[in-house]
């Protein structure tokens, strides 16, 4: 007899989970689902989305509650434990490039929303995302072509050694056009080696990561520009010499050992990452000859780890669980903005030297006070300091802050496959050290080190209907200081004090063993609370994200993916007067295992051939012929139409 096995789009943690809304996504569930974009497979996470405005080389954009979080912003990711978001960077703050990671070996992902977890730091107060990396992978190939210009090869496999250890080695090369006038030419290959030993509970591993990409860029374009074919088409630029390249490196190590009754987990990382922009946002807005290009230089060496111990014991008669751990992280940053014109660069604007790190230590006790109740709480102490050396003449200083952080969950059940679940707690995330300005007086007047934010949960998960799992979660999430994009910049950088109350809706349906059904939908309301008269409507704040989907598997040889998702219109300024109507996109995964070792696949994106927009802002940019002080208008870029993608793959 074979065995029939369905995809399961989260694992079922009734009776584990400590929020309403924390889940776990199963490896299957990451191979099949379609995605355009690796950084797509975080989507996998109810109600995130994964979006872009530039080109594939560079950073997604990532909203999720409510919340633009602009290139990686209050989304902690996690990929075999090293953190992927960058502080104090030269594009935005907690810039989270995913284009490192080979799909094949992606684990699974465990995810949390809001700061209720004690062993969540920096980035996390919306939610965290953690990647794992497989341990043993079947020797196999694979090669794809699509109709916009892609081709990817791919190959990996695990090979034993002794005394149980195993070596992986995989790599890819990909090349991406996409539909643009100027294509992105992307360039990408990635490798990776990973020694390992033992499994999760009790094992180790030693993995090295490479990366190095090169492209070109269509940003955001002015809607006056698109209008009419009046400059440029829908897929145009007004520069095409935007771009970028980048290149990363990375070893990381994990331990994990079960000591009699105690559970202890170590990792270390070291990473070593350069990353070059040129975008051009407002064109002749600031330089009327030469154009308002600009690069942007980050390289970066970034060390760090954790430990943590976790154990069983009692308090007062009451069996408790408890976990304690420390975690630290180094960088020793350059970054610079440069004006360039064609890549070629005029004069430095910006150029700093920080050396920035934290030590965090945190302690989380869950008591089973009965067989029905529950509670989880946690305390989280951060304390971070850096040192700024500006080298153009502008700020420099050193600044230090730390951050206490509590946090409790209450869980009452489960009865009839039901648990209930109120959560509070305390967040942050960091500010670039660079930001600062002089006041009026001369005195050096600088947003927050590190920003406050303050969560609370009420939610509902069960199991209680047959082949059903579903949860509701109510949810509200201030912040003392959004972070919000700046054109003229081209990064983000601290605003004003915000607040978001939303419901999220999720359900799984296995009518049959080989298909799900499931259902995402998220509604927020988000506004600013400083009561400014420039309005109080968070920009590019989506009020509702939804999505539904289908997933099969050996349905026979058949098997493949429905994937529909609908990002909510939202404003895209504070008084509301500009909105974007978002995006609704639906993609297609089919696949046919010809034998059990070789498959075909084909993913169709945008079935419908949708002209929605996949990002849109609006700010001051200038054309030629124009008003000196510019014209605010609309700025787009375009969903992808409709394409396809086959894919062969073999397991020898």
């Amino acid at each position: 007899m074979s065995e029939v096995v369905v995809t399961a789009s989260t694992l079922d943690l009734l009776g584990v989970a400590s929020t309403a809304s924390q889940g776990a996504v199963t490896k299957q569930e990451l191979e099949l689902r379609p995605v355009y974009r690796v950084g797509q497979l975080l989507e996998t996470v109810p109600g995130l989305v994964v979006t872009v405005h530039s080109g594939e080389g560079k950073a997604n954009q990532y909203l999720l509650r409510g919340f633009n979080l602009d290139h990686g912003t209050d989304l902690a990711t996690f990929v075999d434990g090293m953190p992927v978001n960058e502080r104090t960077h030269a594009h935005g703050q907690g810039y989270t490039d995913l284009n490192f990671l080979i799909p094949e070996l992606a684990s699974g992902i465990r995810f949390t929303k809001g700061p209720y977890d004690a062993a969540e730091g920096d980035f996390s107060s919306v939610g965290a995302v953690r990647m794992g990396l497989v341990d043993t992978l079947p020797v196999q190939a694979a090669a794809s072509v699509g109709t916009v210009g892609d081709q990817r090869l791919f190959a990996g496999g695990t090979v034993p050694l002794a005394s149980d250890a195993r070596l992986t080695m995989a790599g890819e090369a990909v090349h991406l056009d996409g539909p643009w006038d100027h294509p992105d030419d992307l360039r990408k290959v990635n490798a990776a080696l990973r020694l390992s030993q033992g499994d999760a509970a009790d094992g180790a591993a030693l993995t090295a990561l490479y990366y190095r990409g090169l492209w070109n860029a269509t940003t955001d374009q002015p809607e006056r520009a698109v209008a009419e074919g009046r400059l440029i088409s829908r897929f145009g630029t007004l520069d095409p010499s935007d771009g970028g390249q980048a290149e990363r490196f990375s070893l990381s190590g994990t331990l994990d050992r079960q000591l009699g009754a105690a559970r202890l987990g170590v990792s270390a990382y070291a990473i070593r990452s350069q990353l070059t922009l040129w975008n051009d946002f407002t064109h002749f807005l600031d330089d009327p000859v030469n154009g308002d290009q600009h690069a942007q230089n980050d390289r970066r060496t970034t060390l760090g780890g954790q430990a943590q111990a976790g154990f069983t014991h009692a308090v007062l008669g009451v069996a408790a669980e408890t976990t304690l751990g420390v975690q630290g992280r180094w960088d020793d940053i350059y970054v610079d903005a440069r004006h360039t014109l064609r890549r070629v660069d005029l004069e430095t604007l910006l150029a700093d030297r920080v050396r920035e790190g934290n030590l965090s230590a945190f302690a989380e006790t869950t008591l089973r006070w009965s067989d029905w109740a529950r509670t989880v709480t946690g305390l989280r102490l951060d304390h971070f300091a850096a040192q700024d050396e500006n080298l153009v003449g502008g700020l420099s200083g050193a600044r230090q802050a730390s951050v206490l952080q509590p946090k409790a969950s209450l869980i009452l059940g489960p009865w009839n496959r039901t648990e209930l679940y109120v959560s509070a707690g305390g967040g942050f995330h960091s500010n670039d050290v660079r930001a600062g300005t002089l006041s009026d007086v001369g005195v050096v007047a600088r947003p927050p080190f590190l920003v406050k934010s303050t969560g609370y949960e009420v939610g509902l998960r069960t199991s209680a209907i047959p082949h059903v799992q579903a949860a509701v979660t109510a949810f509200e999430m201030s912040f003392a200081s959004e972070l919000t994009y700046n054109a003229d910049a081209g990064q983000t950088e601290a605003g004003r004090p915000g607040r978001r109350r939303g419901v999220e809706v999720t359900a799984q349906y296995r009518p049959f063993r080989w298909i799900e059904l499931n259902a995402n939908l998220a509604l927020s309301r988000a506004r600013y609370t400083d009561g400014d008269p420039a309005g109080p409507y968070i920009e590019d704040a989506p009020s509702l994200v939804a999505s539904a989907g289908m997933l099969v598997d050996n349905l026979g040889p058949w098997f493949g993916a429905l994937e529909f998702r609908d990002l909510g219109e939202h404003a895209l300024t504070p008084d509301n007067r500009v909105r974007s109507a978002g995006y609704r996109e639906l993609n297609l995964n089919l696949g046919y295992r010809i034998t059990p070792k070789l498959k075909v696949q084909l993913d169709v994106f945008n079935v419908t051939n949708s002209k929605d927009d996949a990002a849109a802002y609006f700010y001051t940019d200038r054309l030629p012929g124009e008003p000196a002080g510019g014209v605010e208008d609309v700025h787009r870029h375009p969903l992808e139409p409709i394409s396809a993608r086959l894919a062969v793959s073999a397991v020898f």
